[in-house]
Parts: C-alpha cells; structure tokens; sequence
C-alpha cells in the first residue's frame, strides 16, 4: 500500500529563523483543524463509508500526512538556528521547557492534540460534510498564515498546502454528489 519517496510532496523553503511563526505553524500541526487530525478522520472514516468513496477518503487521508511532514519541516527550519533566549521571547518557552526543540502535536496556543479533535458520525453525508468543513477551516487558516509572514519562499509553501485544501474540498463535495445520486437511484432486489 505505501510507497515512500525520501522527498517533500512539494519543497519547503524559508528565509531566515522565525520562531514566532513556527509557533502560529503548530495549528496546522496539533491543532483541531490540522493536517494530523484530517489524516487520521480519513483514515478512520473509510471503514464506516461505501465503498465507491473509499478511495477518496484513503487519497486524501494519506495526502494529509505528506502535508503533515511538509508542517514539521517548516516548524524545524524556522527554528533550528533559535538560541534558548530567542524561543522564550518568542514565547516558546513553554515548549522548550517541556520538550527541548523536539516537535510535539500541540496547536498555537501550546493545547496538546486530542482525539477529541475526529468526528466520524457514520452516516457517510454527515462524515463528509464534516470533513468538507474541515478543509475549509485549514484553508482559512493557510491564508491566515500566509498573511502573516513576509517570507516570500515560506508563503510560497503555505500557498501550496492552501490549493491542495481546496482540491480536497471538491474532491469531498464530489464525493456527496456520488453518494446522494446512489441514494436516489431506485433499488430492485
């Protein structure tokens, strides 16, 4: 099922050391509407889907963790160079207290990641509008992100994690569209 390619989705470059964008970077990382918590709500919810779907779930799901490594590289290289004193004014302190500059699923704000954060209803329209909603909040935050950085190459980036929201958006509505057409379609036993 897995085949891995030593290689980023798509390359993350930055400019310079930005410790406080690093921090605002952990919402897409740990936070509810992250690329860890998609990945696994896909994951989790293609067992509880038809199987015309499937598919899309299994894509999408295991997209998310590309996205998710592509997240960790940026953290990594908007830190790696930070000195103990620049991560506390940064208000990382917190973070470096508890896990030294180790990456660790938590949101913006330092609130560690919860299951909590997966929805699966199992009534499949339900699930995918829940997951249409998702990628619509990551999206949201991608601009917000991309706003609030100068680094042309880092923008460059988040705009790619951006578009691919959006694809898998339309990707989810399609998959709405499949499934209520199967649902109208008249059933002879």
């Amino acid at each position: 099922m897995w085949i891995y390619e030593k290689k980023l989705q798509y390359p993350v470059r930055v400019n310079k050391c930005d410790i406080r964008m690093a921090k605002f970077l952990a919402e897409q990382y740990g936070g509810a509407d992250g690329e860890l918590a998609a990945a696994l709500r896909y994951l989790n919810q293609r067992y509880s889907i038809p199987d015309k779907v499937i598919a899309i779930l299994t894509d999408i799901g295991t997209e998310e963790f590309a996205h998710l490594e592509m997240i960790a590289t940026m953290i990594y290289k908007l830190t790696k160079d930070a000195s103990v004193e620049e991560l506390k004014a940064a208000g990382m302190g917190d973070h470096y207290a508890s896990h030294d500059r180790a990456l660790f699923y938590n949101n913006a704000s330092g609130v560690p990641w919860t299951a909590a954060y997966i929805q699966a209803k199992g009534d499949p329209i339900a699930d995918l509008y829940e997951d249409i909603a998702a990628e619509e909040k990551a999206r949201a935050t991608y601009q917000w992100l991309i706003d609030m950085t100068d680094d042309v190459d880092l923008q460059d980036g988040l705009k790619f994690l951006r578009e691919r929201e959006i694809v898998h958006s339309l990707r989810f509505r399609e998959a709405v569209e499949m499934l209520k057409e199967d649902r109208e379609t008249k059933k002879v036993y």
